[in-house]
C-alpha cells in the first residue's frame, strides 16, 4: 500500500486549519477541538454556536478557497508552558486550554508550539506549508459531518467533525471519490439488509448480530475451510465455556489491563460461590492455556496446536460500533499453538504460510502485514506492556526473522504490540480505499510464566526432565465471522463465490408445466448437498431472472420444453450474459468441481477445466 508522502500529509494538515480559519468566519464564536490529517485527507472537531448542514458544506468549502487564494504563510511559535496556556485561554478555546494543560502535567512538556496563517492562530506540533498558496484548491472536498465527543468520552460535550479529503491533484481526488462512491454501493450494512444475511435488533441490542439463514451459510463455510486448513495443519480441536471466574483473568493479566472492554462481573446465586466473581471472556486464550495445563505435558507433543472458533464478548462503546465490522460479540477463528523456544520460528512462519493460503483461495491481495512491537520510550510502558525488555527484544527479533523468511511484505510499527509480546496485523486496503485490519497472529513470552507463578501448571517437561514454561502464538488468520464476513461482502459487493454463496443454484421453471422437471433437477443437486432452489412463483421468467440477479446467485437455471425434452439446464452465470445449455449430469460434475476447488469462477470453458474469475 502507498505511504502518504510527506508533502500530501503537509496539505492535508494545513487544510484542517484552513477549515477551522473558514468555520469560524462561517459560525462566528466557533470553539476548536482536533483538527488532524487522516489516511484520506483531514477533520476538525468544532463546538458550533448554530448546527450546519450538508447544505452548508460547499459555502464553507468557497471561503477555503478564498483563504487559500490569500497565499497566507503558516509561521511558527513556541512558548512556555505557562504562555501557552495563557495565549488559549485569552483566545477563548477552552478544549484547547485543557489539553494544552494536560501535556504539561502528564507528559511534562516545557513549550508548546503554535502555527499562525493569516488570523488565524492554533497550538500545533505542525508540519504545514510554507503559504496556502501551496494547497491545490481543486483536489480537496469536504464531504460528511458527524458527532464526535470530545477526547472519544461519551461523558463529554458532543462536538461536530467536518470531514474532508484531501489528495495532491484533482485527479487523484476523483479516483479517490469514485472509489468511495463503490464502497458505499458494497458497504455490507447495506448489502447485508438487502441480501438477508443478518439483523442487529433493538429488542437483542446494538452491537449483537443475528446471523439469519443466508448470513449463517456464509460463516458455516468459513469455518468448515478452517476447520479443514487446520486439520491438515496438525490442530486439535477444543471447547470452552463463555463465562469463567475472574480470577483466571487476573492470572493472564486481563482483568487489569483490558477490564474496560470486558462486559462487568456478575455474581452467581449459589451460596458456596458467591464470593466469586463470573466474567463474559473476551477473548479464549486463558481456557486454552488451563486445557494445555489440564495434565503434565511433555515436550514430544509439542508444538501443540489448540483450535476453536470461540465466542467472545467485548464492552465496546456504542459509538464506535459499526455493523458487522465492530461488534460486542463475535466468534473468533481462533488457536494458540505451544512451541519451545527453538520451534517458534518455524510454527511462526507456518502460520504466515496459512494466512497466504487463505488469501490467495479467496484472490485476496492489496494488503501487507504491520509487524507492531512494544514502545521502550512510551510513558505509559510500564501500564501498556509486560515490563521485560530483555524478553521483548529477542520475541520481536523472532517475529522479524519469520516474516523475513515468508517472504511476505510487511512493515514495522512501535507501540501497537499485545501487552504479553509482539503482534503481526494485517493490513487490507478495502474497495474504498480504506485501511483495515483483517487479521492477527501474537507471540506471547509472558501469560504461561504468569500462570505458573499463580500455581496454575502451565509448563511441559524438557528432554532433561525439568519443567519449562512455552512459548505460545496467538493466531486468527480468518478473523472473527463478524469482521472477515463484513470485509469479504465488501470485497465481493455481495456476489460471493459459489462455495460461499448462500444460495447457490436457483431453478427457473419457465412455466408451470415445468415444475415437475425443476424440482427433479433440484433434487439431484441437494443430493450432492448443493444449495438449489425452486422459483416456483407465477412471475415471468424476465422478473425471476432479475430477481436472481439481484439476489447475486452465482446460478440461474431456465428451464423450459427444449431443457425437458432435452434433459437438460440453460444456465446463466452472475454478471455474464451468455447462456450455455448442458446435460444435468454435465452441469452437476462442473458445479461440483467448482465447488470443491473453492474458485471464485465466473465462466467455465468448453474443456473440464474451469475458468477463474482473473
Amino acid at each position: 500500500m502507498n505511504e502518504v508522502s510527506d508533502s500530501l500529509h503537509r496539505i492535508r494538515h494545513s487544510l484542517a486549519h484552513v477549515l477551522a480559519q473558514a468555520m469560524q468566519r462561517y459560525r462566528p464564536g466557533t470553539k476548536l477541538g482536533f483538527g488532524p490529517a487522516i489516511s484520506d485527507g483531514f477533520y476538525y472537531d468544532f463546538l458550533l454556536p448554530e448546527p450546519i448542514t450538508d447544505e452548508d458544506l460547499p459555502k464553507i468549502q468557497k471561503i477555503m478557497v478564498e483563504i487559500i487564494k490569500a497565499k497566507q504563510e503558516f509561521s511558527r511559535e513556541d512558548l512556555s508552558i505557562a504562555d501557552a496556556v495563557k495565549r488559549i485561554e485569552e483566545m477563548g478555546e477552552p478544549y484547547k486550554a485543557e489539553y494544552a494543560q494536560e501535556l504539561a502535567d502528564k507528559q511534562g512538556l516545557e513549550t508548546l508550539s503554535f502555527y499562525s496563517n493569516g488570523d488565524f492562530v492554533d497550538m500545533c506540533e505542525g508540519p504545514h506549508v510554507e503559504t496556502t498558496r501551496d494547497i491545490p484548491r481543486n483536489a480537496f472536498k469536504l464531504h460528511n459531518i458527524a458527532g464526535a465527543y470530545w477526547r472519544g468520552d461519551e461523558k463529554n460535550q458532543m462536538l461536530t467533525r467536518v470531514y474532508g479529503w484531501a489528495f495532491e491533484d484533482k485527479a487523484a481526488l476523483h479516483a479517490y471519490v469514485k472509489a468511495r462512491e463503490e464502497a458505499v454501493k458494497r458497504d455490507h450494512r447495506k448489502l447485508g439488509t438487502e441480501l438477508d444475511l443478518y439483523v442487529i435488533d433493538e429488542h437483542v441490542g446494538p452491537g449483537l448480530p443475528l446471523w439469519l439463514p443466508n448470513g449463517t451459510v456464509i460463516v458455516d463455510e468459513l469455518q468448515k475451510l478452517a476447520e479443514e486448513y487446520e486439520f491438515m495443519d496438525g490442530y486439535q480441536r477444543v471447547r470452552t465455556p463463555v463465562l469463567t471466574k475472574g480470577s483466571l483473568y487476573e492470572a493472564s493479566g486481563h482483568l487489569e489491563l483490558y477490564k474496560e472492554v470486558m462486559f462487568p462481573g456478575m455474581k452467581l446465586g449459589d451460596e458456596a460461590e458467591e464470593s466469586d466473581e463470573y466474567y463474559l471472556r473476551p477473548m479464549n486464550c486463558p481456557h486454552h492455556h488451563i486445557v494445555f495445563s489440564a495434565r503434565a505435558r511433555s515436550y514430544r507433543e509439542l508444538p501443540m496446536r489448540l483450535a476453536e472458533y470461540g465466542h467472545t464478548f467485548r464492552n465496546e462503546r456504542s459509538g464506535s460500533l459499526h455493523g458487522l465490522s465492530r461488534v460486542r460479540a463475535m466468534c473468533m477463528n481462533d488457536a494458540h499453538i505451544y512451541c519451545t523456544k527453538e520451534q517458534v520460528h518455524s510454527e511462526f512462519v507456518r502460520v504466515l504460510d496459512l494466512h497466504k493460503r487463505y488469501y490467495e483461495l479467496l484472490g485476496l491481495d492489496n494488503y501487507y502485514f504491520r509487524l507492531s512491537t512494544w514502545d521502550p520510550d512510551d510513558p505509559k510502558g510500564k501500564e501498556k506492556y509486560v515490563d521485560n525488555p530483555e524478553a521483548w527484544e529477542a520475541t520481536t527479533e523472532m517475529v522479524r526473522e519469520a516474516m523475513r523468511e515468508s517472504g511476505l511484505p510487511f512493515k514495522e510499527e512501535a507501540g501497537e504490540g499485545a501487552f504479553y509480546g509482539p503482534k503481526v496485523d494485517v493490513q487490507f486496503l478495502t474497495v474504498g480505499l480504506k485501511e483495515f485490519t483483517v487479521s492477527t497472529t501474537q507471540l506471547d513470552f509472558a501469560v504461561p510464566q504468569r500462570f505458573v507463578d499463580r500455581g496454575i501448571d502451565c509448563t511441559y517437561v524438557d528432554s532433561n526432565g525439568e519443567k519449562q514454561v512455552p512459548y505460545v502464538i496467538h493466531r486468527a488468520p480468518l478473523s472473527t465471522h463478524e469482521r472477515f464476513a463484513s470485509f469479504l461482502i465488501e470485497r465481493f459487493g455481495g456476489a460471493m463465490p459459489t462455495w460461499l454463496a448462500p444460495t447457490q443454484v436457483r431453478l427457473l421453471p419457465v412455466g408451470a408445466d415445468f415444475s415437475e422437471y425443476a424440482d427433479k433437477v433440484c433434487a439431484e443437486l441437494r443430493k450432492h448437498f448443493v444449495r438449489a432452489e425452486v422459483d416456483h412463483s407465477s412471475e415471468s421468467l424476465g422478473k425471476k431472472i432479475r430477481q436472481g440477479t439481484v439476489g447475486k446467485i452465482p446460478s440461474l437455471l431456465v428451464l423450459g420444453a427444449n431443457e425437458v425434452e432435452g434433459e437438460t439446464v440453460t444456465v446463466r452465470r452472475y454478471g455474464i450474459k451468455e447462456q450455455r445449455t448442458y446435460p444435468v449430469a454435465e452441469f452437476v460434475q462442473r458445479l461440483l468441481k467448482e465447488i470443491k476447488t473453492r474458485k471464485h469462477v465466473k465462466v467455465w470453458d468448453d474443456a473440464d477445466a474451469i475458468m477463474t474469475d482473473a
